[in-house]
């Protein structure tokens, strides 16, 4: 976008032919004085990149325009207004101040509708580019209904531009309907016509659709929790086999010491005597059978 206008502003300096003071004097009649300021801006835009300098020399030939607000035609025939609207809206943009743009137009073309066709053209462009299209929303639609603009040769691709870099991005749908409506030739409105159908059917297919987001995070939390039961498992396990790697001694040790702890029974106690008898019993009986297959193996052997 700022080189789109760099290179209009380029070009209307070679355009306008206006004489260098090491020119002779007498080739060409002098430039008017909304010319050398348009020269001028020319100059702090392209050159001196000073443009804040380049914007106030534009509202100067502005002022220098008259109340009329008219100005002369050139060869080919394009308004010095609208140069000076070029040349300011680049100075615009390049400070970062692209939200000033159509307030700063309105100060010299009063209503929307009367905005020129090229100058409409950038600031859609423009206001695309930095992703606010609902900015030019209004005053594009306005200036395409206005009855006095259809009959312009430009009309055609001002609604091509206004489609498919404002409504469509918007899913403005019956706006774009409406406007496809006024457009005269058949052609077009067929194409036009059939590209909003195309692009809100893919709208729709597109809400449908499950979210991809909303799976990548689900199979993330699945993957999560099944690394951490993996873990638990391999805690319990490490447990287990710690527990049964311990000699048989120690084992009926800590069980015992688990069981006064938790039953409290006191050695001292005669009523305490038959319990342990009992576990004693149950030891032997035990350490018997755990041993007994190795005494035989040993014997056979």
């Amino acid at each position: 976008m700022k080189n789109e206008v760099s290179i209009s502003a380029l070009g209307l300096r070679s355009s306008l032919g206006l004489l260098r003071s090491s020119e002779p004097v007498g080739l060409a009649p002098l430039p008017s004085l909304p010319q050398s300021l348009l020269e001028e801006a020319a100059d702090y835009l392209v050159v001196h990149r000073d443009f804040k300098a380049c914007l106030e020399t534009c509202q100067k030939g502005f002022e220098s325009l008259g109340s009329s607000l008219q100005a002369e035609d050139f060869e080919d025939g394009y308004d010095l207004k609208c140069f000076l609207c070029v040349v300011g809206i680049q100075a615009l943009a390049e400070m970062d101040r692209w939200r000033e743009v159509l307030s700063w137009l309105l100060q010299y073309y009063q209503v929307p509708e009367h905005l020129p066709p090229k100058i409409l053209e950038l600031c859609i462009l423009l206001y695309s580019k930095v992703q606010e299209p609902q900015a030019i929303l209004e005053v594009a639609s306005n200036w395409l209904r206005d009855p006095a603009n259809r009959d312009l040769p430009e009309y055609g691709a001002i609604f091509e531009l206004h489609l498919f870099r404002v409504l469509l991005p918007l899913h403005c749908w019956t706006d774009a309907e409406d406007m496809a409506g006024f457009c005269p030739e058949e052609e077009q409105r067929l194409a036009a016509s059939q590209a909003i159908y195309t692009a809100r059917k893919q709208q729709q297919e597109g809400t449908k659709e499950p979210n991809p987001q909303k799976e990548i995070q689900g199979g993330t939390l699945y993957r999560k929790l099944l690394t951490l039961w993996k873990l638990l498992r391999w805690l319990l396990e490490s447990v287990v086999d710690h527990l049964l790697s311990l000699p048989f001694k120690k084992t009926f040790l800590i069980a015992l010491i688990l069981c006064l702890l938790m039953v409290r029974f006191d050695p001292a106690c005669p009523s305490s005597l038959p319990f342990y008898y009992k576990l004693a019993h149950i030891f032997y009986r035990v350490r018997g059978t755990i041993f007994a297959p190795c005494y035989l193996s040993s014997y056979d052997s």
